[in-house]
């Protein structure tokens, strides 16, 4: 199979789990670059900010005219988190490459554990549009948090975004999927600002095609996510973060 189709198909997985979740497409954008496209983790790391931050901006768009993005808090975790981001994004490119890759698979592991063990909580079938309560402190602590994983290991954040909002600000699971994507959008362009010199040399040939299938990718995402309770996108997106973490920590490790 010829690179050009992997970085397509891989890109439309990319982009219908970022569309149907809200996160999740840098931890699948960051080993299809790396093992089925050869990248490097480090260019790996900056071209899937690239490809996630495309997608997001345009999946943001179809959420929230679907009225599915809570503003308030979104504005607010993203604002929190663009500093630590940066400042983040800019250690990194100073890290060992294995250093990088297990502590991706850590925290992704971390946050997949997390949503298996919240039960029901976030589901919120019942629940109103509006009726989660916006604490700031607790928003704008854990956006910070946020966006220095988001600049340390090179993913967009939605994959943190989407528990974080779920366990901490007790959102439904369909609100707390199209906030996250206005976080993951905006951490990720912070996080790109520091990472310039690491975008030269990029393949765009493969990076361009990939992108432009996890765009269509994302509006397939948001139309699933409308027809699955969000019990069951929280439990595939556990799973999902679980295998490949555990993945890419094994390689890593041997």
């Amino acid at each position: 199979m010829s690179a050009l189709v992997l970085a397509l198909v891989a890109g439309g997985v990319v982009g219908l789990a970022l569309g149907a979740l809200g996160g999740g497409g840098s931890v699948l954008a960051v080993p299809a670059l790396i093992y089925l496209l050869g990248f490097t983790p480090a260019a790996a790391t900056t071209a899937s900010l690239i490809v996630v931050t495309a997608t997001s901006l345009t999946a943001l768009y179809a959420h929230a005219r679907a009225g599915k993005v809570r503003w308030k808090a979104g504005a607010l975790f993203a604002a929190a988190g663009l500093l630590p981001a940066a400042a983040a994004g800019a250690v990194a490119a100073r890290l060992p490459q294995p250093v990088l890759t297990c502590a991706f698979a850590v925290v992704a592991g971390f946050a997949a554990v997390r949503m298996l063990r919240s039960g029901r909580a976030g589901d919120g079938a019942g629940e109103e549009p509006g009726a989660a309560v916006v604490r700031p402190v607790k928003a704008a602590g854990t956006g910070a948090g946020l966006g220095a994983l988001t600049g340390l290991i090179g993913v967009g954040g939605g994959f943190l975004v989407v528990p974080a909002l779920v366990t901490v600000l007790a959102f439904e699971m369909q609100a707390a999927v199209g906030t996250s994507l206005l976080v993951v959008s905006a951490n990720s362009l912070a996080s790109l600002a520091t990472r310039g010199a690491t975008a030269h040399g990029l393949d765009w040939a493969l990076i361009a095609p990939f992108a432009g299938a996890a765009i269509l990718g994302g509006w397939d995402g948001r139309r699933l996510a409308a027809k699955v309770t969000g019990t069951l996108l929280r439990r595939i997106f556990a799973v999902l973060l679980l295998a490949v973490a555990a993945f890419m920590l094994v390689d890593a490790l041997i």
